[in-house]
């Protein structure tokens, strides 16, 4: 990393290449997944194949729903096997602007909302789609054949599966809302009561209306936020700054703090457009290069 300051023409560089490279990763990923799209659905339709009647199957109302339903789920996929090379990117970015305590701080958090995001996948598919679709297919008439259609059944896994991962990062958002001082443990702890409430409430709008998968969602939201609880006071943000930590050493702001401060509030229509002119040039010297 250097020292220098970036521009705003650098930064909009810097992160056009993450979004290449990002892209690039999940295309990549992509491609090793869609010749095998087939059996990957039927993996993800195991829950579902386990509950329908002997010698039955999921259907598809589309004409194209066996190739799109498919090719959908692969870019979804991809985009989920490549979480961590995101993450690391967006890292990469923000990276050169934190100070050193923060910088030892929100590598674990993204390490740990990675594991975390996975772990709510994994315990949506092994635990709360059996019990759901259990569920479903015991509720409706004796006269109505229960057989999903393949692209409703996709997208219906991908939301639930989703927010189960979303869920599951409970913890990391307790510790963020402790670590930048927005409210502190004993806070939390004494609106226990209400955040229990809450995970049942959300649990009821995540699943279908019975008790047993309501449970299976706000009981681990509930945990999970006494987890963020006990390890929220070692991420707790270190208020005493030396001149090291500073993120730009050589910034301009840190030699002539009054001056920047005079500059900012008065923007003639001359310095504007003599910014504009600077901007374009540097738009056209990467151009060149």
């Amino acid at each position: 990393m250097t020292n220098k300051e970036m521009t705003f023409i650098q930064h909009l560089a810097e992160l056009r290449n993450i979004l290449l490279r990002s892209v690039i990763a999940i295309f990549a990923i992509f491609i090793g997944i869609f010749p095998f799209a087939n059996e990957v659905y039927g993996f993800i339709a195991a829950p579902i194949i386990k509950v329908l009647p002997q010698d039955t199957n999921i259907i598809a109302i589309g004409v194209i729903s066996p190739f799109l339903t498919p090719l959908k789920m692969a870019l979804i996929i991809a985009v989920y096997a490549a979480m961590p090379y995101l993450l690391y990117q967006i890292w990469s970015f923000i990276a050169p602007a934190l100070y050193k305590y923060e910088k030892q701080m929100i590598l674990p958090l993204v390490v740990s909302s990675t594991i975390l995001f996975y772990a709510g996948l994994l315990f949506s598919f092994y635990i709360v789609f059996p019990v759901i679709f259990g569920f479903l297919s015991s509720v409706g008439p004796n006269i109505v054949d229960f057989t999903p259609d393949i692209q409703y059944y996709l997208d219906f896994v991908l939301k639930v599966s989703f927010a189960f991962g979303v869920a599951f990062e409970v913890p990391i958002a307790t510790v963020l809302l402790i670590m930048f001082g927005i409210t502190t443990v004993e806070k939390l702890k004494s609106n226990r009561p209400y955040v229990i409430i809450g995970a049942f409430v959300l649990g009821m709008l995540l699943t279908p209306p019975d008790i047993i998968s309501q449970t299976l969602i706000a009981i681990p939201i509930w945990l999970l936020f006494e987890v963020g609880l006990i390890f929220a006071p070692l991420f707790k943000q270190n208020k005493q700054k030396t001149p090291d930590d500073e993120p730009f050493p050589n910034s301009s702001k840190a030699s002539s703090g009054k001056e920047s401060v005079s500059d900012g509030d008065d923007w003639s229509d001359d310095k504007m457009e003599a910014e504009m002119k600077k901007i374009d040039a540097e738009m056209e010297k990467l151009d060149k290069e």
